[in-house]
């Protein structure tokens, strides 16, 4: 599968760095694992995350280039544009209008869709990978944004502090940018405050929505470790379409999704026994 190179130099040069960095077995906060994605040229880096039941949690926000090859079945169109997979099944159908107004490309998040296109990917790329993939719950995301402080910006924030780890109101010119150009957290977490907002797990899969870490056009406390946001139906008010896109929101460039992985490995059934009970099969 052909990927866009323009724009993803950072991303891959993060990744290959953290690939000779890992250590044979990571058991601190700081060490790294590195998945590659069969069928694409894409990887997939995690940071260790220390807690009662530890965990991996992607270092960065799911990208552009990262969510390509499950959103599309190609990337070679005969006109030069992305072609659909005809399986809208198990693949995202086309959004009634670009889903991050003209932003996102390469290492730039990817945006727009909704919690069950997220819940989605997640799936695809468990079954993918081998390795059960998911999102985060609110407490796994708040601890991981924290980094082992008690602060509210997983360091001492204020001012210039904050503009070192977060693209927000103050700094970002209004559009959100590419992923880990900001410095990371304590654990190795870039972008936990700030560029796009994160879909994580709250309650059950057809109930409203929370996206945490605030985003690009918000004001500081906004971002704050425990700051939370319901969805909302104004994310899909230009969407007219009836019903409503599942997969996209027309109004919601701000929102996106970073994946967090089990420290144990899991057999291919309980991987596929987890998805079925969550979205069925």
């Amino acid at each position: 599968m052909r990927l866009p190179v323009k724009g993803r130099v950072k991303v891959a040069l993060l990744a290959a760095t953290l690939l000779f960095a890992a250590p044979a077995s990571a058991q601190a906060p700081g060490d790294t694992l590195v998945v590659p994605v069969p069928g694409t040229d894409i990887v997939v880096v995690l940071a260790w995350i220390p807690a009662p039941e530890p965990f991996w949690m992607a270092v960065h926000e799911v990208t552009h280039d990262q969510f390509a090859p499950f959103r599309y079945r190609r990337l070679d169109g005969d006109d030069g544009a992305p072609s659909y997979d005809a399986d809208a099944v198990t693949r995202p159908s086309p959004p009634y209008e670009d889903p991050v107004h003209g932003m996102g490309k390469g290492s730039h998040p990817a945006g727009g869709m909704t919690r069950l296109a997220a819940l989605r990917y997640a799936r695809w790329l468990s079954e993918k990978t081998g390795r059960l993939f998911r999102l985060p719950t609110e407490a796994e995301w708040e601890l991981a944004c924290r980094a082992g402080g008690t602060g509210q910006y997983g360091l001492a924030a204020g001012g210039s502090v904050l503009d070192s780890v977060a693209w927000y109101e103050g700094n970002s010119r209004g559009a959100f940018h590419p992923v880990a150009e900001k410095r990371p957290n304590a654990w190795g977490l870039h972008d936990m405050h700030g560029n796009v907002a994160e879909w994580v797990m709250a309650g059950d899969p057809r109930a409203r929505g929370v996206v945490r870490g605030g985003a690009f056009d918000d004001p500081a406390e906004a971002l704050r470790c425990d700051a939370r946001v319901e969805e909302s139906a104004a994310w899909k008010r230009r969407d007219p379409q009836i019903p409503k896109s599942r997969w996209w929101n027309t109004d919601s460039p701000h929102v996106g999704f970073r994946l967090v992985s089990p420290a144990a490995d899991h057999a291919p059934e309980a991987i596929r026994a987890y998805w079925a009970e969550l979205l069925g099969r």
